[in-house]
């Protein structure tokens, strides 16, 4: 088996960070945000030894990678020519992808604006969302409110130096993130047991550097990307596909899985793991992993 290793890779105009190893069929693993390729450690090991080639990119923004400032850079047009890209660095023609998060949002667009690439796709706690009928930021402020934290990301410098200001307060508060979880009231939020204070160290040191504007930037490409994807919004997702989520994952509430009913043609498998909340492949490494070989297995 390949060691893992890390090396910058060229691709759509930019470089990214990528984590590489193991032999055999490819995967591509696609983290959310706050987060990192750093995110998929627990996965990278059980499926390499099953008999897999995994690359696990720092995204666009984000980590290691390139961070363009331009807040247009981040459409889902641009970010699906990343993982396209990253495929012909690689000599690959396709392969499955992976993702949670707005790593699973791109994923599942991928295999829609890009299906000869796309093998198969797992969504992990954001399932396919068809096209909505109106713009995405105007239905959210209607229904969820100013207040609501996509609304709040809108207006470019606000939030960023709001999550900027204390990093390792922002990190640890995010990874609270349940159906139960409130507004902290001041008291320093605790390291949540399923994340040591040598992983949140990994965490905190790429984002002290980096800062949250290139994550941030994808979430204010909302209502463009809705506007980008008029032309393929009949589009169903085709290849075969599992949907995995936390049992206590907040996403739930307001992106419903049973919204991929009829859009997604070929899903195998639903699966809800007990317990988990937002940050279901490193609370729950071990259910994730059996879910997902499972899946592999069978394709």
């Amino acid at each position: 088996m390949r060691s893992v290793v890390e090396r910058q890779v060229a691709t759509n105009g930019i470089e990214l960070r990528v984590t590489e190893a193991g032999e055999g069929p490819l995967l591509v693993l696609c983290h959310g945000f706050p987060e990192l390729a750093f995110s998929w450690r627990h996965q990278i090991g059980a499926l390499t030894a099953a008999g897999f080639r995994v690359l696990a990119p720092d995204l666009r923004g984000f980590g290691g990678s390139s961070a363009p400032p331009e807040v247009e850079a981040y459409d889902v047009i641009t970010l699906a020519g990343d993982l396209c890209g990253l495929l012909d660095a690689y000599g690959e023609d396709s392969a499955v992808f992976i993702g949670h998060d707005w790593g699973a949002s791109l994923v599942w667009d991928l295999a829609v604006l890009h299906p000869q690439q796309v093998r198969a796709v797992v969504g992990l706690s954001v399932p396919f969302v068809p096209r909505a009928p109106a713009a995405p930021l105007a239905i959210m402020r209607r229904h969820l409110g100013e207040d609501f934290y996509i609304v709040w990301f809108q207006e470019p410098g606000v939030a960023d130096a709001a999550l900027a200001r204390d990093v390792r307060r922002t990190l640890t508060t995010s990874r609270q993130w349940t159906a139960e979880w409130a507004e902290e009231d001041g008291r320093a939020p605790e390291v949540p047991a399923w994340l040591s204070e040598a992983e949140l160290a990994v965490y905190i040191e790429a984002f002290e550097r980096t800062g949250f504007t290139g994550g941030l930037n994808w979430y204010r490409n909302i209502d463009r990307n809705w506007e980008l994807k008029a032309g393929v919004a009949e589009r169903r997702v085709e290849q075969p596909a599992m949907f995995l989520t936390g049992e206590r994952d907040p996403v739930r509430s307001f992106m419903p899985a049973e919204a991929m009913q009829g859009w997604v043609t070929d899903l195998r498998a639903q699966v809800v793991v007990g317990g988990a909340g937002h940050w279901v492949q490193q609370q729950e490494p071990d259910a994730v992993n059996a879910a997902l070989l499972e899946f592999l297995r069978a394709l």
